[in-house]
């Protein structure tokens, strides 16, 4: 273990060891002043130790923040602590160094704490895997697999690297990107993630990345990433700090000029110790990015989640985001004297052999509808020629519009019209059968997505801007209800766009492709859908893995609850402190009664904000079809 890692170990477990110190002789001192009757010297020896050994540290640390300009509202517990110690009230003076201390302790258990289900998923990764040469299978570590390795996954094994099957047929469970239980099936050809659970047979798979560039490390980057940041809604604390330090020291200067009694000033800077903003606050944020990462949503920068609910205006990407990213077949025009379910028939029997981006929807087009799929005896699939195939005894071919007027120019006056999306033509026994269109259909809650926007989230304006043709996002726009639409887009068009609407208020940016990292890092908070591309997920300051528009309203009302708790938690505690103070400073409250209820406040103030980790009943408040 490094220097710097021992450093790093023993700072974060600081706050903890003065904790324990500070109660061990602070119960020393009751013993020896309550249990044998020592002199008031020999039982106040515990608490100079707990003031010199843990005291002066804690003041030093906010010395230099003073030095550094950062006046924050944990001044007032070092003014606690020095006033104390001159004026001889040790065991007050204590407590607020185990106040101090136990809070730093208690910030601690709960990183650990709303952390657990991202550590959760650095577990599930092997630290070896099994790499094939010749016949032999060897066992490597992780960091010596190399691009083009050949890598057996057996069954109930995580895969240990993103790659493509090239032996063995099987499922894959990667519910731990999704959220979802579901099954992908894994033929040759298909890619796989590392992290993913394999079903009960062998596949052998080509590695397409290194370790480290695999698809579950860049979340464990993003996740690592997401705990180190510091919230700058921690920010606010200092904030309401600007105003509450002044405040208290102001209460403490009347009351001791009014009294005479310095003790009263000591006795309000006690209860004045503003543990609510110091500890609550980080607390409902570490929280709530544990309930995102619980809800498939991984939160790389805490500030989104105290901005998001200050967004007025969102702007969508269109590929992926409001449509599934995948061609359907939504149109079979069929020439007589064909019928629609033969043609879908033997084209889709076809097709399953075929790696062409239309194919799957084809072939899912066929599965819907109950078509019964044969077997080809033949299939020649050439670049440039379309595919082509015999099925039950019939030619069929596959080709574009385009082709057709170089092959067979004849059936050009028998297509129809041409349209926006993707389309292909279809012969059988040389004869013009049919023509499939084909679009990116609206995912099918877009529309109600789009439509509560503004009543549930405030959002004033919606943007759709795509790289896409115009007719394409026209048709997108009316389906779910934009008005304000941008096509054929470039990434620094996409940036403009987003600055231009950044000037009139903050902007949420929803995309999953490279061309919008620009417009992500440029939003006030930039949502990556989905896992498309490593570079959008580094841009974004939120990964949403399950592509799902439902995951977006759950992160814009975890944000918003987030947001509530916390002020909650911080104004509540800093009011009840300003009443103890008053009490304090009329003389009702002296240090250590002060102290405790302090310490009464704090624990409620952090109970609150422990409230975001909770799971509420529903998140969603949109009716959803998905």
């Amino acid at each position: 273990m490094s220097q710097s890692t021992l450093e790093l170990k023993w700072w974060k477990q600081r706050g903890v060891l003065i904790a324990l110190f500070s109660i061990i002789m602070i119960a020393l001192y009751l013993v020896l002043r309550l249990g044998f009757g020592s002199g008031e010297t020999v039982a106040n020896i515990p608490l100079w130790l707990v003031l010199a050994l843990c005291g002066i540290p804690l003041v030093w640390d906010l010395l230099l923040k003073m030095l550094h300009r950062e006046f924050g509202s944990d001044l007032l517990a070092g003014i606690s602590i020095v006033v104390s110690a001159i004026l001889g009230e040790y065991l007050a003076g204590s407590l607020v160094v185990l106040m101090l201390s136990g809070g730093e302790a208690l910030e601690s258990y709960a990183v650990r704490s709303a952390s657990s289900v991202l550590r959760a998923l650095s577990k599930r990764m092997p630290s070896n895997a099994h790499r094939k040469v010749d016949s032999k299978v060897v066992d490597i570590p992780l960091e010596e697999i190399a691009i083009g390795d050949t890598l057996a996954v057996f069954p109930h094994e995580t895969c240990p690297i993103d790659g493509t099957v090239i032996e063995g047929h099987g499922v894959m469970d990667e519910s731990y990107l999704t959220g979802e239980p579901y099954m992908m099936t894994k033929t040759p050809g298909a890619s796989v993630l590392s992290g993913a659970i394999n079903g009960e047979s062998a596949l052998i798979i080509k590695a397409d990345k290194l370790a480290i560039d695999s698809r579950y490390a860049k979340i464990m980057e993003v996740m690592a990433a997401s705990e180190q940041q510091k919230p700058k809604l921690r920010r606010m604390a200092d904030q309401l700090g600007a105003w509450y330090t002044p405040l208290a020291v102001a209460i403490g200067i009347a009351a001791w000029i009014a009294t005479g009694d310095p003790v009263r000033f000591l006795a309000v800077m006690v209860i004045a110790t503003p543990c609510p903003l110091l500890i609550a606050i980080p607390v409902a944020i570490i929280g709530s990015i544990s309930l995102a990462a619980r809800r498939a949503i991984i939160i790389r920068d805490p500030s989104s989640l105290e901005t998001a609910d200050t967004c007025r205006t969102l702007i969508f990407d269109k590929t992926g985001t409001l449509t599934y990213g995948q061609p359907n077949l939504t149109d079979q025009i069929v020439a007589p004297p064909f019928e629609s379910e033969d043609v879908l028939s033997l084209v889709a029997s076809l097709e399953v052999y075929s790696k062409h981006p239309l194919s799957n929807a084809i072939v899912q087009a066929a599965k819907k509808s109950g078509a019964l799929l044969k077997n080809a005896s033949e299939l020649s699939e050439k670049p440039g020629e379309g595919l082509w195939g015999i099925v039950a005894g019939r030619t069929i071919q596959v080709t574009s519009r385009n082709k057709l007027s170089r092959f067979h120019p004849e059936f050009l006056q028998e297509l129809p019209e041409q349209q926006a999306g993707l389309e292909c033509v279809i012969l059988i026994d040389d004869k013009y059968a049919a023509t499939y269109r084909f679009r990116d259909i609206p995912r099918p809650d877009g529309a109600n997505f789009i439509g509560h926007l503004g009543p549930r989230h405030r959002i004033t304006r919606t943007l759709l801007v795509s790289g896409d043709r115009e007719s394409e996002v026209s048709y997108l726009a009316e389906q779910v209800g934009i008005t304000s639409v941008f096509s054929s887009q470039t990434p620094e068009q996409k940036l403009t766009i987003v600055n231009e609407e950044m000037q009139n208020g903050n902007t949420m940016f929803v995309g999953d492709g490279i061309n919008d990292a620009p417009a992500l890092m440029a939003a006030t908070v930039g949502i990556a859908f989905g896992q498309n591309s490593d570079v959008t997920t580094e841009a974004a300051d939120v990964v949403v893995l399950d592509s799902s528009l439902r995951k977006i309203d759950e992160f814009l009302h975890i944000s918003r609850r987030m947001r509530r708790i916390a002020l909650q938690s911080a104004i509540g505690g800093m009011a009840l402190s300003l009443v103890g103070m008053m009490f304090a400073a009329t003389g009702y409250l002296p240090p250590v009664a002060g102290a405790i209820c302090q310490e009464i406040i704090d624990v409620v103030a952090v109970l609150n904000a422990l409230r975001v980790a909770i799971p509420p009943k529903t998140i969603i408040d949109y009716e959803t079809s998905e």
